[in-house]
């Protein structure tokens, strides 16, 4: 098997987690602060950094543009430094691409969820190379697992599907 890794921003990091954890061919997921300014981030000083989740995917078993659609779909990614009630830098969307063809699948998905008009406006989901990744603390890995009546704004909508644009 070989795995690849993904690192994507989509609000509070423990939503994200929760549920892409639990998709087919995800090996592993950790939360962490990426994309910033501040070396050693941690959640009291993260300065400019994203809440962010660390994937570790079977590439054999779900792709990256599968990560991606299940992503727009949990996320509203139309929404500026905001997800649900955060509001904030930390709380934008982001994809983290590693390599060229992440970033051209990330930007094939943008254009095909723009496309698709199931979202209020445009996606402003910020695409850059992934940088450093900041492990969060333990309290904040795994949070919904340990404590499952606890704070998200991520979910999956039923029925939802991206198409893929014409042309």
């Amino acid at each position: 098997m070989s795995a690849e890794k993904a690192v994507l921003a989509g609000g509070c990091f423990w939503g994200m987690q929760d549920l892409i954890r639990k998709r087919p061919g995800v090996i592993s997921t950790r939360v962490g602060y990426t994309g910033g300014d501040v070396a050693n981030a941690t959640y009291r000083n993260h300065g400019t950094h994203a809440e962010a989740i660390e994937i570790t995917f079977d590439p054999a078993v779900t792709s990256y543009r599968d990560l991606l659609e299940f992503f727009f779909q949990i996320h509203d990614p139309s929404t500026v430094n905001r997800q649900g009630n955060d509001i904030g830098v930390s709380y934008r969307s982001a994809i983290f691409y590693v390599g060229d063809e992440q970033k051209r699948v990330a930007e094939d998905t943008i254009a095909d969820v723009d496309a698709s008009g199931l979202w209020p406006g445009k996606v402003v989901t910020e695409v850059t190379a992934a940088g450093p990744f900041w492990e969060a603390e333990p309290e904040h890995q795994d949070y919904l697992e340990r404590i499952p009546d606890g704070y998200t704004c991520h979910f999956a909508r039923p029925g939802w599907k991206l198409p893929r644009r014409a042309g």
